[in-house]
Order: C-alpha cells, then sequence, then structure tokens
C-alpha cells in the first residue's frame, strides 16, 4: 500500500512542516490545532491538518501511520468531510496514558467514541467505510484482524477523504503516514475478518 492515491490532494490548514511521496507523507503539527464542535467542550474549532482528495459516494479506505504520541490529545488517522459542519476523523488520539483508537462523527455537533489500548507503538492501521448512507468505522488488531468500532448514518454528499493530524495541546506532533487505500465498498463490512 502506498500513498499514490492521495498524492494529487490539497491542505485545509497546511502543518508546519510536512514531506510527501508516492511512498509516504510526514508532517509536523502547528500550535493547538483541531477539529471540533460544540460537544462538551463548547468550542468550534476546525484548523487542524488534512490532506483531502475526493471520496467516491462509496468506497472503503485503509489508512496506515504512525506518530510520536506524547502529549494529551495527539492524534492521527484519516479524516473524511464534507464541509465544516459535517464530517469525521478516525485514528489514535492520545489521552491519559492510552493511545486509543478514536473516532468522532460530527453532523453539527460532534461526539466522540473510543477503544482504549495500551501505549501501543509501531505503524497502525484504521478502516472507514461508506455504503448505503452509513459509514462503519475499524482498527486493526495487535493480532491481526479488524476489530468495529462504530456504524453511524452520515450523509451521502460530495465529500474529500485523506490523512488527518491535529494537536489541541502544543506545537511538533510528528506524524508518518505510510499508506493510504480507497477501494469500492468491501462486501459484509459489519462481519469481514480480513
Amino acid at each position: 500500500m502506498t500513498l499514490k492515491q492521495v498524492s494529487n490532494g490539497r491542505w485545509l490548514n497546511p502543518p508546519a512542516d510536512f514531506r510527501l511521496d508516492e511512498r509516504q507523507l510526514w508532517l509536523r503539527t502547528r500550535e493547538k490545532t483541531d477539529f471540533w464542535r460544540h460537544t462538551h467542550y463548547g468550542f468550534v474549532r476546525d484548523d487542524g491538518h488534512f490532506w483531502g482528495v475526493p471520496a467516491p459516494r462509496a468506497f472503503t479506505a485503509i489508512a496506515t501511520f504512525e506518530g510520536r504520541y506524547e502529549t494529551l490529545y495527539d492524534q492521527a488517522g484519516m479524516m473524511l468531510r464534507i464541509d465544516e459542519s459535517r464530517w469525521i476523523k478516525l485514528g489514535i488520539e492520545h489521552s491519559d496514558g492510552m493511545t486509543n483508537f478514536s473516532i468522532v462523527v460530527t453532523r453539527g455537533n460532534s461526539d466522540w467514541s473510543v477503544v482504549g489500548q495500551p501505549l501501543i507503538s509501531g505503524p497502525q492501521s484504521v478502516r472507514l467505510t461508506r455504503a448505503d448512507g452509513a459509514i462503519i468505522a475499524h482498527f486493526r488488531r495487535p493480532s491481526g484482524g479488524w476489530q468495529l468500532m462504530r456504524v453511524a448514518d452520515f450523509p451521502g454528499d460530495a465529500a474529500t477523504i485523506g490523512p488527518m493530524a491535529c494537536s489541541p495541546e502544543r506545537a511538533g506532533f510528528e506524524v508518518v503516514f505510510t499508506g493510504f487505500e480507497i477501494t469500492a465498498p468491501i462486501d459484509h463490512p459489519l462481519h469481514d475478518p480480513a
């Protein structure tokens, strides 16, 4: 898996520094960046880093990435975005000594779901399938295979998709993406063990 499918993307909020070729995207975040809308915290943030390409109306996307998680809420993964009030971010978010597999679904307001993991290292993968007006999110278990995280209703409007990273409490969070692949939706995404 390479980054060839997203090589012609463009930044929403460029990071402090980045390098992109067909093998990887490396980036370093700017100061206090995030994506969030209203819920619990009461603020709207739309200044995280997102490298997007047009998304098919139905697809399965897999992102593989590794971050230097050190500070509360350091996060990396993928984003599916219609506009500033309708988007999803899926990946890892560092919180309270855990590297949580995390998904935020935003339709006006944000909500946040996590699956806590001990501090993990090395490349990690997440998968997002969009079909029939819904999204289905998975993360790859350390032992292999995909673990279901979330099924959510999500509009079928035109969108962009690609790598995403934020660091709400600092600058300088470094992430490397070594894979991003978009295919037709997989068969039986709720029960696919592959």
